[in-house]
């Protein structure tokens, strides 16, 4: 979602919070009384194996880790040194370790062997006790049997190779352990299994077509305990591909002579127009949460600040259940100085994409892969420079293939995606930008063509057939301004409106700019079905938690 894009959708009560259905209520219901029942049994399993425990002479080897050791005040010793899963390797073959990590999958052999998979930001290693005079007792493997998936483990071991290669780690290698501690045990019945939250729907389609059912998380139960959702190797690529896409961002901007500002949040008035606002008391005056940080950074303009970006929150109370629309997203805005055109303000876009696409592509396909795993997706098209189309030209295609539509209205979504296939067609290219967009369905602070049409100096682009960004050159003529705000239906006379305008009477140069949402551009450049898999805790008209 681009942070310009204006709604027209009916307000949703920012207060209200999804209840909870009764047949989910039951569910939860069963789910505590069964972690209750599995939490006993395992406190009397964790104490039968503490009793044994005693009378073992390696007992100090393992055990829980007290809440009195880990809140110790202690100076920090600098001996105890861990080593990351992902940097276990063979040149650690015959090293002590120690790792910390969470307790993926525990397999017992008998009693005298157990099998335990440690992952740590995506990464596993399998790890193996054997009983061993004077190195692991079967107390030791008896209590790392009674340990609950997903709890929080430090081991202690020796690096060895395997002798056939291993398929149900990443690492390679092995640990034999010497020491094993709990941290924090976790509850012993989860909402869903990691391995089931991991799975492809390919994997899930094939078991299916030979007979058997795998298990299939479903979205809602994702986003309930979205703190373990997250835990999966697909979700922490997703979440590292959007940091990287802010890193070279941040990167982009610099280079050009731009620099980061933060704008307010709350704001006197709607800053959009339109209904979709959040409405608040701010110390007893009515208020609202930005739409965006449109005022705010061409007031930054008019302070002669030159080109500015900012990558913050943005608010829009949508009543839209649709899979591309939030009431809360990450926005990336840009504002800067036309010199003599606003195509400026598209060759930045041009650029900050190209590049962005080709260091996702180059430096990150290590995260690509595994996201691609889950969610099976053809790599993005784009060319070396980006297309562009006028809103004419993209209407004349549209009528060729027999699709009508209004010449000066705005494409409805699937109007856009009819016309990205048909760009894709045509020029081979899944990104592109379309500009000159008619007057009437652009924001009241976009310029107007000054040749006598009904056009505006404005551009919206696309990935895939869907929309990311709007853009365009601003009013910065004050009395005009107050004329197209008024056309717009906006009230000029609210102290947010009314301070926007009059702040263009005292000398500002032509400017323009952008805004685009960064879960819509990972959605869209990984082809996932829904934004909420790129939102870290989704905010939509019907979920306000986690």
């Amino acid at each position: 979602m681009s942070s310009e894009e204006p709604s027209q959708n009916p307000t949703v009560d920012e207060s209200s919070e999804k209840k909870l259905s009764k047949k989910e209520t039951a569910k939860h219901a069963r789910l505590l009384e069964r972690q209750k029942a599995a939490a006993a049994s395992a406190a009397a399993a964790v104490s039968a194996v503490a009793l044994e425990g005693d009378e073992d002479p390696l007992r100090t080897n393992y055990g829980d880790i007290t809440l009195k050791e880990l809140a110790s005040s202690k100076p920090i010793s600098g001996k105890k040194k861990r080593t990351l899963v992902q940097d276990l390797n063979d040149g650690l073959k015959g090293n002590m370790v120690v790792v910390r990590g969470r307790a993926q999958a525990i397999r017992a052999v008998g009693k005298k062997m157990a099998f335990l998979v440690v992952r740590r930001r995506g990464c596993t290693v399998q790890c193996i006790l054997t009983v061993s005079q004077d190195l692991v007792s079967s107390q030791m493997v008896k209590f790392a049997t009674s340990l609950t998936r997903e709890s929080i483990i430090e081991i202690e071991g020796l690096v060895s190779l395997p002798a056939q290669p291993i398929t149900g780690a990443t690492q390679q290698v092995e640990i034999q352990v010497r020491k094993l501690y709990c941290v924090d045990r976790a509850a012993p019945t989860l909402p869903f299994n990691f391995d089931d939250a991991a799975r492809s729907d390919v994997d899930i389609e094939k078991a299916l077509q030979a007979g058997e059912q795998l298990v299939r998380v479903n979205q809602d139960t994702r986003l309930n305990y979205r703190f373990l959702d997250i835990r999966t190797p697909t979700n922490l690529g997703i979440f590292r591909l959007q940091y990287q896409i802010q890193k070279v961002s941040r990167v982009h901007f610099r280079a050009r002579h731009f620099f980061g500002i933060h704008t307010p949040k709350t704001l006197a008035g709607s800053s959009e127009g339109g209904s979709a606002v959040f409405r608040l008391d701010y110390k007893g005056t009515p208020a609202c949460l930005a739409q965006s940080p449109q005022l705010h950074k061409q007031l930054s303009i008019c302070g002669d600040f030159d080109r500015v970006f900012e990558i913050g929150p943005v608010f829009r109370a949508e009543d839209s259940f649709t899979h591309r629309h939030l009431c809360e997203f990450t926005g990336l805005d840009v504002e800067m100085e036309i010199d003599e055109h606003y195509s400026e303000v598209m060759d930045i876009v041009d650029r900050l994409f190209v590049t962005m696409f080709d260091f996702l592509n180059e430096e990150c396909s290590e995260l690509l892969e595994v996201i691609n795993r889950q969610y099976p997706f053809k790599p993005l098209k784009y060319l070396r420079k980006t297309l562009r189309l006028s809103f004419e030209e993209g209407i004349q295609i549209l009528k060729e293939a027999g699709v009508e539509v209004d010449p000066l209205g705005d494409l409805s979504t699937e109007t856009e995606r009819k016309l990205g296939q048909l760009v894709l067609e045509k020029y081979d290219t899944e990104f592109y930008i379309l500009y000159r967009y008619p007057l009437s369905v652009r924001p009241f602070y976009t310029m107007p063509s000054h040749d006598g049409t009904e056009y505006s100096n404005s551009f919206d682009v696309f990935i895939r057939g869907e929309e990311i960004i709007s853009g365009g050159q601003r009013v910065h003529v004050a009395d005009l301004l107050r004329e197209r705000a008024q056309a717009c239906g906006i009230d000029v006379t609210s102290k947010t409106i009314s301070t926007y305008i009059d702040s263009f009477r005292y000398g500002t140069a032509p400017h323009g700019g952008f805004g685009v949402g960064l879960e819509r551009v990972v959605m869209l450049f990984c082809a996932l079905n829904n934004i909420r898999k790129t939102s870290l805790f989704p905010r939509d008209p019907q979920r306000i938690v986690p």
